[in-house]
């Protein structure tokens, strides 16, 4: 076994393990390991950003972008503190996102000395947003932590995990060997249980499907709309799952999303409902309930999530992709293919869009402006903005992987650095962020990062001039007492020729010809359009 130093032993294992970009920001603790990341530089790139917290959103848009492991590092204590809100959105979103955190040195960990950066036992701050979150003690055992981190980000449900390595580690040498790569096997569902599920669809005369974040993590996309044509089934989907069955296709009943969707139309009249990769939280505020004649099929990898928010008839423990599969199998066997009900499901879907659309105001022009703007393989990253929640209900994504979200989190700034991971990950395609005024400041110095790496993202930014979503919270719910909500912003405009990117202004009657100039321009945008205070689709 050759002699290496831990660093040297980290960066090889990544490597080892396909990785090939890295977003982190250098400190004390890490520097062993950006000499050692400097070696190896024609096999694996650091992307350094202007903020620790991008640095997990950058790898959570890679990964959300790919389905592959986006890698992210920062020094401890404040480090690991500022990434956390990019953990949290990860796991909120099953996203393989891996922090590796550097650590005070061996010697002083658990004494509260002060050490620069310290934080008395770290990993109990980190475990509750995480997966698997681990310390390495002694170098050899680097490639052994590295792969165990890569099998849970890559096994069951992916979600995120952190691994520590004192400073000390990355410095000593002893004798290491790299571990390869490793392919795991995915979770086989129980065959009687897949039968069971197949009667249940089978005497089923209406039948629904809801579709989360686990379908598009299987890549089971092929799958989903395959058994919805067989069943005849309208789907539904997650926001984060947007575009596991092309929104435009005749069986598409658009997502639920915060109480408002197509959803509770068809729910009620459904006397099956097949979930498929969703804990299927249909309104966290006023809990959607189901009659006592319907019953409920649910697939999930996680088997925590089996019949938490609702009793359920059929459990089916394992992967998306595989459990589709062989219940599409059973069905083929005991059933004919049913009636088509496609053109009755799309057009009262299109009513009923037609009926949002109408009390959406200027909003619902603004969604079509960016639909009518990007090609069908655009990524378009939906920020915590007015026009990025009625995009979850109004834009039609036509593509998996297309619409990337913070899931439940709800993080603000998310969108920007986001967007940034995303490009570097898929650069052949437009990537488009949808931005507030208030949530893209979160991430502004970030314009350094893409004009360095020449990343050619376009971002939105809606400038009302407020935190808009808490504004409207104010101006409704609470008889205007208008505090803590107003904003004063920089010139847009100015602020990203400052950084050397492009600035553009608009309104939202120029939208969509605005947006097809930035990318025409291919180089890092800043759009702003200017807008009123505006109505959120779960007003």
């Amino acid at each position: 076994m050759p002699e290496m130093t831990g660093a040297q032993a980290l960066v090889r294992s990544l490597v080892s393990e396909g990785v090939d970009t890295v977003f982190a920001l250098p400190g004390y603790q890490l520097m062993p390991a950006f000499d050692a990341f400097y070696e190896e530089r024609g096999q694996i790139e650091i992307v350094h950003t202007r903020h620790e917290q991008a640095t997990t959103f950058m790898a959570d848009g890679y990964a959300k972008a790919t389905g592959r492991i986006g890698v992210a590092m920062t020094v401890p204590g404040p480090g690991m503190l500022f990434a956390a809100a990019g953990l949290g959105t990860a796991l909120s979103s099953s996203s393989p996102v891996f922090l590796i955190s550097g650590q005070v040195p061996s010697a002083v960990l658990g004494k509260r000395l002060g050490h620069l950066h310290e934080i008395d036992e770290q990993m109990d701050v980190i475990r509750p947003i995480t997966k698997w979150a681990n310390r390495v003690k002694v170098v050899d055992e680097i490639p052994i932590r590295v792969h165990e981190a890569v099998r849970h980000l890559t096994t069951g449900r992916p979600r995120p995990v952190e691994l520590e390595v004192p400073t000390d580690i990355l410095l000593e040498k002893d004798k290491v060997e790299i571990m390869g790569s490793e392919l795991y096997p995915t979770e086989v569902p129980d065959s009687r249980k897949i039968e069971e599920a197949a009667k249940v669809l089978a005497s089923a005369d209406r039948i629904s499907i809801i579709a989360g974040g686990g379908v598009l993590i299987s890549g089971a996309s092929a799958e989903l709309t395959k058994t919805a044509q067989f069943l005849q089934a309208p789907v539904i989907t997650t926001e984060d799952a947007k575009g596991v069955i092309p929104e435009n296709h005749e069986l598409s009943a658009g997502v639920h999303y915060s109480g408002v969707g197509y959803a509770y139309e068809l729910l009620p009249e459904s006397d099956a409902v097949l979930i498929v990769g969703t804990r299927m939280l249909l309104d966290e505020y006023e809990p959607f309930s189901f009659s006592g004649h319907q019953k409920l099929i649910q697939i999930d990898v996680d088997s925590t999530e089996l019949g938490k928010n609702y009793d359920v008839q059929v459990e089916i423990h394992g992967d998306a992709k595989q459990s589709l599969l062989k219940l599409l199998d059973a069905l083929q066997s005991q059933v004919e293919p049913r009636e088509s009900r496609g053109g009755d499901i799309s057009s009262n879907y299109r009513a009923f869009n037609q009926k949002l659309r109408s009390g959406a105001g200027i909003q619902s022009g603004m969604v079509d402006a960016v639909r009518t703007a990007l090609p069908d393989d655009s990524i378009v990253v939906s920020g915590m903005t007015n026009i990025g929640y009625w995009s979850h209900l109004l834009y039609e994504v036509r593509r998996p992987r297309s619409y990337l979200t913070p899931g439940y989190f709800g993080t603000l700034g998310f969108a920007f650095p986001t967007a940034l991971g995303a490009k570097i990950a898929r650069p052949e395609v437009p990537v488009v962020a949808l931005c507030g005024d208030g949530g893209f400041m979160y991430g502004a110095t970030e314009l350094s990062t893409a004009v360095r790496y020449g990343i050619n993202v376009v971002a939105v930014v809606f400038n009302n001039g407020a935190y808009g979503a808490s504004r409207w919270d104010q101006q409704t719910r609470f008889r205007g007492r208008y505090l803590g909500t107003d904003l004063h912003n920089p010139d847009f405009v100015k602020l990203a020729e400052s950084f050397g990117a492009v600035g553009l202004k608009t309104n939202p009657d120029g939208l969509a010809n605005s947006i097809m100039e930035a990318l025409d321009l291919k180089a890092p945008v800043l759009l702003e359009v200017e807008t009123p205070l505006m109505a959120p689709p779960f007003d």
